[in-house]
């Protein structure tokens, strides 16, 4: 695949995916949370609506860089995402991300407690299979036969 695929499929496995673990560090240890991704691919950026009370605004202003780990297991695809993170109080886009999911933590898009996380990617990695059947089958030849199995993609790729 060339470039600007692999760069393609990590955005089209992110979106499809959906949800990240969003891994910050606070200077001792990283912590990694489930947050739902808005992807803007236009932006070359991804958003988060998170909570200014669970300290993640505060570890990103002190170390910027994160990692997103999207993961389905069910389909064996997995992107990982290292990029730079920053924190907005940007009250527009907090309204333009803001879903009926988001109703379930904040009473609305006005609620202070409310900021905006965006991760600018700088490089990725993906593992694409062909699915756990095949990849299943592949493995049992490969042990039966001595060889590795070709179970399918897996680039690094610069964002």
């Amino acid at each position: 695949m060339a470039a600007t695929d692999d760069t393609a499929r990590v955005w089209d496995l992110a979106e499809k995916i959906s949800v990240a673990m969003l891994a910050t560090w606070d200077g001792q240890n990283p912590h990694a949370r489930p947050m739902s991704a808005h992807i803007a691919r236009d932006e070359n950026a991804f958003y988060f609506l998170a909570d200014k009370r669970h300290h993640k605004d505060e570890d990103i202003r002190k170390f910027p860089t994160v990692c997103l780990a999207f993961a389905d297991a069910s389909d064996h695809k997995y992107v990982s995402i290292s990029g730079e993170a920053s924190v907005s109080n940007d009250r527009a886009k907090i309204k333009e991300l803001w879903t009926a999911w988001a109703k379930a933590w904040w009473e609305s898009p006005d609620d202070p407690n409310v900021c905006v996380l965006k991760v600018v990617p700088t490089e990725a990695q993906y593992w694409d299979t062909p699915g756990k059947v095949i990849s299943s089958i592949k493995m049992a030849v490969a042990a039966a036969t001595g060889n590795r199995p070709d179970i399918g993609e897996n680039r690094k790729v610069a964002m």
